[in-house]
């Protein structure tokens, strides 16, 4: 029985990898100095909680067969230093996922934006068409239980972040899962705080395709002209396929898409979901699923948690939660709710939550991000600015940085409250994009103002 040690263990996809792994049945330990909901009830029922909090060299002995480091762990980690002088074997998360896949085919999904949706629709795809497989993906998806999944199936599908792997290990997380068919879906600066300028963010993706082996799959999205330039220049030696928005109609609200003679209605919608579903269907065809038994699987596709997610609905009115904090991700969301319901005044409400979005030198990349809005609104918590120890932001900032002078701004959730009671939402839709909670904003509360 191979053994475990996991340090950071409560990581939101650590501790899914943790009890994936308990699982298979291997012997899985781990430790962290902070452990919170749902980590803590999941790892506790898995019987793999941790019987203290902090940090104990103790922890860590020749018996263990493999050390897995979260990004929460610095490199001064006792039990990583203790783990480092018995040279064990030391793995980042992917790194991990990898050794646990050598011998599977393996799927990867890179890319700026789409990467969880284009992942979701792949499994759920496979899930109805009764495949075996294993995923890592980031987010909740409805069907399955954990975000990651190691058994002994043939086929791995993994969402492939560039964000760095370890404390350790600075590369990209994608670098390291080596898929035998890849899918990038368009490429926009983003995590400013670990690639300070677009050319070394944009080389990440040119190493990921350059550690691709002859003839293996690139699926690309081809509306993007920087990603386009960049497969041309680096992608040679691959089995190129380009993707784009399929042909589609929108009736009602319920957009309709086909390929060839094969069609369906969709229960997602946007140009970037589009694009998302060509790029999946694109994988699902190399895996051997026909046109056919795609669509009929993917009609049943609801989206991935918090992308597009319906809170609330009237005959009237419509209320969605999003992921989109990105200046491509908020435009490409922002558009495809208009262009789903053109003739409905938008509400779009952005929380400023990441490193870059707070950054005063990276707003200008929002320019022109938010104008789908008929009524644009900025919300940024100063907590928010507290924890990444970053200064204040003046609303005159955040005007200029988006270009747009009739921006509303709120930096404290009450007013925020506020302002969203006080609309009319007859024949209007309200969008809240956000990788963070409005400062703890009660979502399910928000069906409250469309019974005004």
């Amino acid at each position: 029985m191979a053994k475990v040690h996991f340090i950071a263990i409560g990581g939101s996809v650590m501790h899914q990898l943790a009890i994936a792994l308990k699982h298979k049945g291997y012997e899985v330990t781990g430790s962290d100095d902070e452990i919170f909901e749902p980590a803590l009830s999941n790892l506790r029922q898995a019987g793999i909680l941790p019987a203290s909090i902090g940090w104990d060299a103790a922890r860590i002995h020749t018996g263990i067969d493999a050390v897995i480091l979260g990004m929460h762990a610095r490199e001064d980690n006792p039990e990583l230093i203790h783990a480092r002088e018995l040279q064990l074997k030391i793995y980042s998360f992917p790194e991990y996922i990898y050794q646990e896949s050598k011998n599977k085919t393996r799927v990867a999904i890179g890319g700026s934006h789409g990467k969880t949706t284009t992942t979701a629709m792949i499994m759920h795809v496979l899930q109805e068409n009764k495949r075996a497989f294993d995923y890592l993906v980031g987010a909740k998806l409805e069907g399955f239980a954990q975000s990651v999944n190691i058994t002994d199936a043939p086929l791995i599908i993994c969402e492939a972040d560039e964000y760095p792997a370890s404390a350790i290990e600075k590369r990209p997380k994608f670098h390291f899962l080596h898929p035998q068919i890849a899918v990038l879906t368009g490429i926009a600066w983003d995590h400013i705080n670990v690639f300070p300028t677009y050319e070394i963010y944009k080389e990440q993706f040119a190493i990921f395709i350059r550690q691709m082996e002859s003839g293996q799959v690139l699926i690309y999205n081809s509306a993007d002209p920087e990603l386009v330039n960049l497969v041309t220049a680096t992608g040679g030696h691959l089995k190129l396929i380009p993707y784009a928005i399929p042909a589609h109609t929108i009736h009602h609200g319920i957009t309709r898409v086909s390929f060839g003679e094969a069609a369906t209605d969709l229960e997602v919608f946007g140009d970037h979901n589009l694009l998302n579903l060509h790029a999946a269907k694109l994988v699902c065809n190399e895996l051997g699923i026909s046109n056919e038994e795609f669509l009929a699987a993917i009609a049943t596709f609801k989206g991935a948690a918090k992308r597009l997610e319906l809170v609330a609905r009237n005959e009237y009115s419509v209320i969605y939660r999003d992921f989109a904090h990105a200046p491509s991700k908020v435009k490409a969301t922002m558009e495809a709710t208009k262009q789903q319901f053109p003739d409905r005044k938008l509400v779009a409400v952005l929380e400023l939550h990441t490193y870059s979005s707070l950054n005063a030198g990276f707003l200008a990349q929002y320019a022109g991000a938010m104008d789908a809005a008929d009524v644009p609104v900025i919300f940024y918590s100063k907590h928010a600015l507290e924890i990444k120890r970053m200064p204040d932001l003046a609303p005159e900032l955040i005007t200029q940085g988006f270009s747009r002078n009739d921006l509303r701004i709120f930096h404290e959730r009450e007013k925020l409250e506020a302002f969203l009671a006080e609309q009319d939402y007859r024949n209007t839709n309200l969008l809240l994009m956000s990788s963070g909670t409005y400062d703890g904003l009660d979502f399910p509360s928000l069906k409250n103002l469309l019974d005004k």
